[in-house]
């Protein structure tokens, strides 16, 4: 297992951006896909973006597509989510997943570890 640590969220205008942050400590950070996920109050939880563990190919939701990306650093054992152009429905909290499965996966069930999240709010 893998332990995660979100951080980098708050209140942000509409048009405006944040970078989040997920700190890994645990089993080898390098050996597991990662990915994006959000859930807003009254929705289901939303895939919005994944990587392979070398961070080399990316599959992102086209509901974020042109405006989140996804990277990491292995080095850190840290993974990023570069939000920009942020409208009031991107407010929700978000979460980090790791997988040791292989491929780039958009479904929560396919993931094995969490973190516990970090409220965005975007003001319009």
């Amino acid at each position: 297992q893998v332990q995660l640590v979100e951080s980098g969220g708050g209140l942000v205008q509409a048009g405006g951006s944040l970078t989040l942050s997920c700190a890994a400590s645990g089993r080898t950070f390098s050996s597991y896909g990662m990915a994006w996920f959000r859930h807003a109050p009254g929705k289901e939880r939303e895939f919005l973006v994944a990587t392979t563990w070398a961070g080399t190919s990316t599959f992102t939701s086209d509901s974020v597509k042109g405006r989140f990306a996804i990277s990491r650093d292995n080095a850190k054992n840290t993974m990023y989510l570069r939000m920009n152009s942020l409208k009031p429905e991107d407010t929700a909290v978000y979460y980090c997943a790791t997988t040791s499965r292989a491929g780039l996966r958009s479904e929560p069930s396919d993931y094995d570890s969490w973190g516990q999240g970090t409220q965005v709010t975007v003001s319009s």
